[in-house]
């Protein structure tokens, strides 16, 4: 149901509320929990609140990094990133990994997680994570606003050359989204969400 009343306002001249809802109204949304390794082979974990997939084929999976922070250098350097899925046993440890640390520190270290080998690409992936997608880079793009003025964000998409499943998660050799726990930014200061079996519901395409 909808309120007759409507806060309305224009993004460049504020919101005029306690707290930036854009976030809150495109969410909950899935999480890049993205590992990288610059030049000299110094890993880099680090979430990513916009994230999504693009394509089935190749399939496409891409990131914004607002800033130029240490994995937009690594992916600049090396063209490759894995994706973890950040779920609910891992949610502290995917917001420790979050810390404004220097670009020496190694966050599979600093928050006790296992790098594991990929099996493609040379970038680790975080062996506790029951999924993992190992890309390589296709298209680094800096977004701009609607005037052509250049904004400090960059997104980065990846093609999956490689996929990690964790078997338990495979119900028949179907993937069960809801097992895995998965976990999902929400906007505001701190808000997630998690996925569980009672929120599924099933509606199939007309033909």
């Amino acid at each position: 149901m909808t309120s007759a009343s409507i806060h309305f306002y224009e993004p460049r001249l504020g919101h005029g509320l306690p707290h930036d809802p854009f976030n809150a109204i495109v969410g909950p949304r899935p999480i890049g929990w993205i590992s990288s390794m610059n030049a000299r082979g110094g890993l880099n974990l680090a979430p990513y609140s916009f994230f999504n997939a693009f394509n089935y084929t190749p399939p496409i999976v891409g990131f914004a990094s607002v800033g130029a922070k240490d994995t937009l250098h690594n992916v600049q350097a090396t063209r490759e990133f894995a994706w973890n899925l950040a779920t609910r046993p891992l949610a502290e440890q995917m917001n420790a990994s979050s810390g404004a640390v220097p670009p020496d520190v190694n966050e599979f270290e600093l928050v006790g997680l296992t790098p594991a080998p990929s099996r493609v690409i040379a970038v680790p992936r975080v062996a506790e994570s029951p999924v993992s997608f190992e890309c390589r880079v296709t298209q680094i793009v800096q977004l701009q606003g609607a005037d052509g003025t250049q904004v400090e964000t960059w997104l980065t998409l990846g093609e999956v050359v490689a996929v990690h499943i964790d078997e338990a998660l495979l119900k028949d050799g179907v993937y069960d989204t809801a097992a895995a726990q998965p976990i999902l930014r929400g906007g505001g200061p701190a808000d997630y969400f998690e996925i569980g079996a009672p929120q599924r519901f099933r509606m199939f395409r007309p033909r």
